[in-house]
């Protein structure tokens, strides 16, 4: 090699080497940029290869800050979208864990116990049921959360991605949502069938002996100013069996909330869910339901056992706080039922309350089949309450109706009627979404922050989110974590899916907005576990949420809470800023989720069928 150096300063070919020399530091320069991207000092790197980012944008993007969140009180949340060519490209490239990850030290296990596969962390405490000393209210069906869950829930044996819609509406895999017991429970009574590998919905019911579609049509034949899908759009579903009501409603342009406590007509709301219809678990105990004040169209109870006349009539007085003014109560029962000793008394209890709730009966008939039906409304005006003889139920205090329905006692009194624009009935569906919500602040800068808000969630959703690597095809229930107006929700509106409007507890109450646009939600304490089974969601989405959320509890928590909720395969969908960002997909990262991030604020994560291995 010496000699070889030395010939070629004799021969002065050192121009040559020296270009040659040159070439080469120019090759390892090239090689280098090219690879640097898929290189990292971080080990994650090398154990999660399916997690992509974009690259960082240039540095005149940098300048400008991202589209602001439309909740906080939707006064920040004005700017426009990025532009949907700004960095689509880059949505599938390898991005660099040197910038994205946060030091995480979690030893992820599986819960334990023969139903962990199901577990409700907040219906579930069985240490804290077993101790309660009354029942008689339905208290052990009630919210009780452990302080925090660190488990990672398994997979039922055999679980498989979720049929799809419109056909899960009738058939379902059975290995998803293995529970026999309701199968044969209601064998008569037609509600679910076993075939083979799936579960099969016939339509059919107790109160349904010629299908849903013919109860359905019944009620709106014998009160004809129900016009469903037009003047009735948000309906709720009380006691709702597997909710093939709400279920067939849908086909109608009609939202249902269909709830039922879980009880021993085992996963009925687990059904529900997976067969994409709007559902949630819950019950009229002690407690208000989580809905806003007046914002159903229309409530609806097909032989629901309810004790109606419960702690003097606190039942029907929550439902009459939840029914819009001039809201409809639709109430069927059987001819069993009728003759039954017990609800004759239940019967003769709501019309005593009724009465005194100035309840009106706008009619009252039997289908041919001899299913009973009655249709309550409530007042318009409290000029009726006011010519009472006894104040009794009295009218709440303005302090009584200023505290939002979480953890909140049933009250004893009736809530005002509105005496502004609030009592007016919405605008009829569609129009309704995009018109002035009823309930929408008095405020001068009101008007303009709504329609500002859903534009600027038209064209996030157009430009940004349908661009996203998300397969919208397989999205059917979707959450919105912070939901402000239901932007969000209505932008998504023509899509076959349908969205949970939760309105966080800590921040400005807007769920009345959301029920007047025709959508639904609930309130709720992301610090705490939800109502509702697991694998039940198939996209979470979330707007500058996670910034501030460990101010108030820990973050893994949430994951972990999302991980219960969310199926395999389903997604999560963030904007929120970068260090958010870092901390959310870090803890994704270990749990094996794949994960995009874009224009730098938002990130997409996908869920894996992976689990922990059991000890």
């Amino acid at each position: 090699m010496t000699n070889l150096v030395e010939s070629l300063f004799k021969d002065r070919k050192y121009p040559f080497f020296f270009t040659l020399f040159a070439l080469l530091i120019w090759f390892m320069i090239l090689l280098y940029a090219n690879t640097s991207t898929f290189t990292s000092s971080d080990p994650k790197a090398f154990f999660y290869p399916d997690v992509k980012v974009q690259q960082p944008l240039d540095q005149h993007q940098h300048q400008h800050a991202p589209p602001p969140p439309l909740v906080e009180d939707s006064k920040d949340r004005q700017e426009q979208p990025p532009n949907r060519h700004e960095g689509l490209l880059h949505w599938e490239k390898a991005f660099d864990t040197n910038n994205f990850s946060v030091d995480l030290n979690i030893n992820w296990k599986l819960c334990k116990g023969v139903l962990a596969a199901d577990y409700i962390p907040c219906l579930d405490n069985m240490k804290v049921i077993k101790a309660l000393r009354n029942r008689r209210h339905m208290e052990h069906r009630e919210r009780h959360c452990p302080k925090s869950i660190r488990c990672l829930l398994p997979l039922p044996k055999g679980y498989k991605v979720p049929v799809a819609w419109p056909k899960s509406r009738d058939m379902i895999w059975y290995d998803n949502v293995p529970h026999p017991k309701l199968v044969e429970y209601k064998k008569e009574q037609n509600w679910v069938v076993k075939s083979g590998e799936y579960l099969v919905f016939p339509g059919g019911g107790t109160q349904f002996k010629d299908g849903v579609n013919h109860y359905i049509n019944f009620i709106q034949k014998t009160l004809p100013t129900i016009q469903w899908g037009e003047n009735i759009r948000v309906v709720l579903d009380a006691g709702c069996g597997v909710a093939s009501f709400g279920g067939y409603l849908l086909d109608k342009n009609v939202i249902t909330m269909s709830f039922a406590p879980k009880d021993e007509h085992e996963a009925q709301i687990q059904f529900a869910l997976e067969r994409g219809i709007p559902a949630t678990l819950s019950v009229i105990g002690t407690q208000k339901l989580t809905f806003p004040d007046n914002g159903f169209d229309l409530i609806h109870c097909a032989r629901c056992r309810v004790h109606w006349d419960a702690d003097g009539g606190k039942p029907l007085y929550e439902l009459n706080r939840i029914l819009r003014p001039g809201g409809f109560f639709a109430w069927s029962a059987t001819p069993v039922y009728r003759d039954d000793e017990r609800d004759q008394k239940v019967w003769n209890a709501m019309v005593r309350v009724t009465t005194e709730m100035c309840w009106t009966v706008v009619a009252k008939t039997f289908d041919s089949s001899g299913i009973g039906l009655v249709i309550y409304q409530k007042p318009t005006s409290s000029s009726c309450y006011e010519q009472r003889k006894k104040n009794n139920p009295p009218i709440c205090k303005s302090s009584d109706t200023k505290q939002i329905s979480w953890y909140t006692k049933l009250s004893s009194c009736l809530i005002p009627i509105p005496v502004d624009g609030a009592a007016r009935w919405p605008a009829p569906w569609p129009n309704r979404l995009t018109s002035l919500p009823p309930s929408l602040s008095s405020e001068s800068d009101a008007s303009d922050m709504f329609d500002k808000d859903t534009k600027h969630w038209s064209r996030i959703v157009s430009d940004i989110y349908m661009e996203a690597p998300i397969n919208w095809s397989s999205v059917r229930n979707v959450m919105d974590m912070n939901a402000g107006y239901g932007g969000f929700a209505a932008a998504l509106i023509d899509l076959p899916l349908w969205v949970m409007n939760v309105v966080p507890v800590d921040t400005p109450d807007t769920l009345s907005v959301i029920f007047d646009r025709g959508l639904i939600g609930i309130y709720h304490d992301w610090c705490e576990s939800l109502n509702t089974y697991p694998r039940t969601y198939d996209l979470l989405h979330s707007s500058f949420f996670f910034k501030n959320f460990d101010q108030r509890c820990d973050i893994v928590d949430v994951v972990v809470e999302i991980d219960r909720i969310l199926r395999p395969d389903g997604y999560v969908l963030v904007q929120d800023s970068m260090e958010a960002i870092r901390k959310l997909g870090s803890i994704l990262h270990s749990l094996h989720w794949s994960v995009t991030l874009y224009q730098n604020q938002f990130l997409v994560g996908r869920k894996s069928f992976w689990r922990p291995k059991r000890n």
